[in-house]
């Protein structure tokens, strides 16, 4: 079972630097809040996508908040539900005092690959991803918006009944750190960008960072002998993350490379653009993820 609160508690800080200075972010934890069975890391997936989309939505200064709150959703929460089972249930709300969406929008934020962002601003894929966990843990989601009036959504988790020992965030001490190895991180998604260089960072790498495959190759003129590992999005404008990662090989044959797309491995290697064998990370991934799947592929020979 999970503590929800000690989730997202874990996350504060990586959130705080994924929406920036100008952005607040306030956290309002209910106390005695009920457990729930649910994967940690699909928490981390859920706040990173709904806090940059709250980001995303603020032009300026402004604020996102955080809550938890135990609830007991009553029949008549059952409208376009199909399949609501009344009952008690772990809300997570994150909310924004941002631009707001019309109803048009709002009918649509769940589709994949719907973004209201201009090409290269955004995927599309994070309101999807968090609306297909939710499903996965037989949860519902809400949303609550109003153009010029900011948004929020609201989770519901359902509340685990059993004894089980609560599970907590994993220690720094179970998760593989670096130890200052120079990382090359290749993402035209600012948001993912911003994310990735963070979590890296945090897990003891030294980061170089680029928004396309020029600058990445810019970049790696003057440091490929220093970078050991390439973090690269399989699709983006320009070249591939398999041809980026073929022109620095043929410089630096001793650089690993680590691809990732919001796409499944089955469907990259099935449209041909990468082989079955490569190193792969599925976004939106985990910190927990993403440490594992680094020293995989720099321990890899």
């Amino acid at each position: 079972m999970l503590d929800l609160n000690d989730t997202v508690e874990g996350m504060l800080k990586m959130l705080r630097r994924l929406i920036g200075e100008h952005i607040d972010l306030v956290w309002k934890p209910d106390a005695d809040l009920w457990p729930v069975k649910m994967d940690p890391a699909q928490i981390d997936q859920i706040l990173a996508n709904l806090c940059v989309n709250a980001r995303d939505a603020i032009a300026d200064a402004g604020k996102v908040t955080i809550e938890t709150k135990n609830v007991f959703l009553e029949g008549d929460h059952a409208a376009d539900r199909t399949g609501f089972v009344p009952g008690a249930y772990v809300m997570l709300a994150v909310s924004d005092d941002g631009r707001g969406m019309d109803e048009v929008t709002q009918a649509q934020i769940f589709e994949p690959f719907f973004t209201t962002q201009g090409v290269g601003e955004g995927t599309g894929l994070g309101l999807s991803t968090v609306y297909g966990i939710v499903k996965q843990n037989n949860g519902y989601i809400n949303v609550y918006s109003e153009p010029g009036k900011g948004t929020a959504l609201k989770i519901y988790i359902p509340r685990n009944e059993g004894n089980a020992v609560m599970e907590r965030m994993p220690d720094s001490i179970q998760i593989p750190t670096g130890r200052q190895e120079a990382v090359l991180l290749v993402e035209d998604d600012p948001s993912i960008l911003t994310m990735g260089k963070a979590m890296l960072e945090r897990l003891g790498y030294s980061v170089f960072h680029a928004q396309d495959p020029s600058q990445a190759l810019d970049i790696a003129k003057t440091h490929h002998a220093a970078i050991s590992l390439l973090i690269t999005d399989v699709v983006m404008p320009q070249m591939s993350g398999k041809a980026l990662a073929e022109q620095m090989q043929a410089v630096n044959p001793a650089i690993k490379v680590l691809f990732m797309s919001g796409y499944t491995a089955d469907v990259i290697a099935y449209r041909g653009i990468l082989d079955t064998e490569v190193r792969f990370i599925q976004k939106p991934f985990s910190m927990k993820e993403l440490a594992f799947k680094v020293r995989q592929a720099l321990e890899d020979r």
